[in-house]
Order: structure tokens, then sequence, then C-alpha cells
């Protein structure tokens, strides 16, 4: 289930980054994100009956619970037209529940942890956009999206699915590399002017798994 609800996010995060830059119309991005995210939900409670209360499933039904929680607020303020002020608190508050979530997967799983921090920097931008007032970082958030979205979401989907996650400290340090060098390439594509985002709710660029 958490692997599934991962691969959804690749899509999510691609679809409002893309919506972050004006590439495609808000509405099409709340809808996907209130579909996605209510999936997300139901995914992450069938994993509970499943999976039961040990620490690990409760780590990773939390996880779940937060990105589908995101992509359902995003969907239902971008279609109500909320005004985004909420939801950039709650990514606010996501973000730093997201590096609780890093440290407790540190030791078991680096490169979870790894990925947890990448998500968690998402958030923040999110929030920084809609909470704060930042809207110039709407470019650099929109490439971060697109850019992320396959890189720490569907091809680490695509290996937990097919057996071959790496739980090794060898495969995170890579991993933290790439994700830098992602960050770096959306902020030389957002100084450029590669993308014109125009002002919207946060619910038209919110991503999460």
């Amino acid at each position: 289930m958490p692997f599934i609800c991962l691969l959804l996010s690749g899509a999510a995060l691609l679809v409002n980054g893309l919506a972050t830059l004006g590439r495609l119309p808000r509405r099409d991005a709340a809808v996907f994100s209130l579909v996605l995210g209510g999936t997300q939900l139901v995914l992450g409670i069938v994993h509970l009956a499943i999976s039961g209360t040990g620490a690990e499933a409760l780590l990773t039904a939390a996880g779940m619970f937060l990105f589908g929680l995101t992509y359902v607020y995003a969907g239902l303020d971008g279609l109500l037209g909320l005004g985004s002020k909420g939801l950039g608190w709650f990514c606010g508050m996501v973000a730093f529940a997201g590096l609780l979530l890093a440290g407790e997967w540190l030791g078991a799983d680096p490169l979870l942890a790894v990925l947890w921090v990448c998500w968690s920097v998402l958030w923040g931008l999110l929030f920084a956009s809609a909470a704060l007032g930042a809207t110039r970082l709407d470019p650099f958030t929109g490439w971060a999206l697109v850019l992320a979205s396959q890189a720490t979401a569907t091809v680490p989907a695509f290996l937990g699915l097919a057996g071959l996650w790496p739980r090794s400290v060898w495969a995170a340090w890579p991993a933290a590399v790439l994700v830098a060098g992602l960050f770096a390439v959306g902020r030389v594509l957002a100084r450029r002017g590669h993308g014109s985002p125009h002002r919207a709710s946060a619910g038209e660029h919110v991503s999460a798994r």
C-alpha cells in the first residue's frame, strides 16, 4: 500500500508542479488532488488494518495520511477558493512533521529519511508562499515539484513494488546528492524564467505522497 501511495504521489507532484508553473489549469490540478488524496486516505486505512499497530506500520501510515490530507485540502482549496492561508499553515505543520519522520526513519531506512527531508522542503516552500506571502518562490517551487516528482516518488515507488527498495546508508548518500542537485537545477530554471507562474491558491501547486 505505501508504495502504491508513493506512485500516486509522483503523479500528483508532477501535475501540481505544472499547475504552479502555469502549464495546467488550476481546476484540473485541484480535481486531481482531491481524487488522489481521497484514494491515499483509503489506502492508509487499509494499510493499518492489514499491518497492525507496530511502530513501523504507524510511521508509514502517518506519512500516507499526511500526504493524503494535503492533497484533499489542496483540492478543496482550489475548487472552493478558500484563499490558501489555512492550507499554507497546514503545509508548515506537515513540513515540521516530515522532519520528525525523517529523524525516526534515519536508523531503519536512511533512504526514506532522505526522501522525507526533500518532501519537507517542498511543504516548506508551499508554506512560505501560501501562508507568508512569499510568492516570488513560486517559480522555484513549481520546478522543484516537477523535478522531485519522478526522482523522489515515482522511481522509488517502482523500486519498492519490485522488491528492490535499498535500506543501506550507501543508497541514502547518492539520493541526498541527487535531491540537492535537483533543487539546484530547479533554482536555475526558475531564475531563467522557464515557466511563468501566476498568483493562485496553494491548492493549485501543493504536492506531497
